[in-house]
């Protein structure tokens, strides 16, 4: 794989950092939010919206603008479930 001088970086890894972000921030609020509901229902509903949307995001990994995009959620998704995991340890050990 080599190094292609017209990839903006830059620009790119910023794009991508924004997306994980928000996805990080949208996927804790939400999950939260249905924990208290029930907590099967917060993994139940999180594994089916990631599942859905994986073949489709995948799908975009090959496009220019778009690789940007499916860096970032994919970043974003794993770091939610990871914050999720530590809040939930946490909550059980206290």
């Amino acid at each position: 794989m080599t190094e292609d001088a017209t990839t903006p970086w830059g620009t790119g890894l910023t794009v991508a950092a924004f997306v994980a972000t928000v996805t990080a921030g949208a996927i804790v609020v939400l999950s939260l939010g249905l924990t208290r509901v029930h907590p099967l229902l917060a993994v139940g509903l999180n594994l089916v919206a990631v599942g859905g949307l994986a073949p489709t995001v995948w799908g975009w990994r090959s496009r220019p603008v778009w690789r940007w995009f499916v860096f970032g959620s994919a970043v974003g998704v794993a770091a939610g479930w990871l914050a999720l995991l530590a809040m939930a340890v946490q909550a059980m050990v206290a």
